[in-house]
This record gives structure tokens, C-alpha cells and sequence, in this order.
């Protein structure tokens, strides 16, 4: 079993950036595929990106696409969202999910994170 914790959330004025982090305990987080999640009021929950386990590709939905930019620290154990010029529409409870072994992140994602908000608002 993997404990995941998201940090680096907030509140940011239109066109800047955060950093997320999902930070793992217990187990290398290189043999999950990790996959960032978004839910903003009223809206279903949508996966946005997702970095594969091992040395797995990244996926990108088109809304965060040149935009946001995932990645992984295997010495830290820690997968990051970095999201640069970020619109209203970015403003969600962001969480970030494990499927072991999953190289194209297929999925199903079997450990989550708690959630943490994002705001962005001028």
C-alpha cells in the first residue's frame, strides 16, 4: 500500500504558476503510474494528467496541454504538476492517484491522495 500527500496548493492571480507536489511513503513511487485529478464545483472529477510507472510517457488532457507539465523525482519519491499560465477555469480541489505497475496509465487507480484546492483569481 502506497500513502500519497499532495501539496503546493493556493491562491494565484491569472497567468502565474504553481507547483504541486504528491509525495509517496512506503513504497517507490517509480512502479506507479501517477495520475493528477481536478474537481471544480459542480463538475465532475477529470484526470488532467498522468506519468506512467518506470519510464512511462506522460499524458496530457488538451484544456493543460502546453500549459501544465508533470514529472517525477525518484531520489524525492515525489511526482509534480507544474502548472504555468494558469486561467479562472484552472480552479479545482486537485488530487493526485497511483496504479501499480502501470506504464501507460491505464489505470484503475487504486491509492489517492487527500485533495489539495487551488484557486485562481485575481
Amino acid at each position: 500500500q502506497v500513502q500519497l500527500v499532495e501539496s503546493g496548493g493556493g491562491l494565484v492571480q491569472p497567468g502565474g504558476s504553481l507547483r504541486l507536489s504528491c509525495a509517496a511513503s512506503s513504497q517507490p513511487l517509480s512502479h506507479y503510474a501517477v495520475g493528477w485529478f481536478r474537481q471544480a464545483p459542480g463538475k465532475e472529477r477529470e484526470e488532467i494528467s498522468c506519468i506512467g510507472s518506470a519510464d512511462g510517457g506522460t499524458v496530457y488532457k488538451d484544456s493543460v496541454k502546453g500549459r501544465f507539465t508533470i514529472s517525477r523525482d525518484t531520489a524525492k519519491n515525489t511526482v509534480f504538476l507544474q502548472m504555468n499560465n494558469m486561467e479562472p477555469e484552472d480552479t479545482a480541489v486537485y488530487s493526485c492517484a497511483a496504479s501499480h505497475l502501470d506504464y501507460y496509465c491505464s489505470g484503475p487507480y487504486t491509492y489517492w491522495g487527500q485533495g489539495t484546492q487551488v484557486t485562481v483569481s485575481s
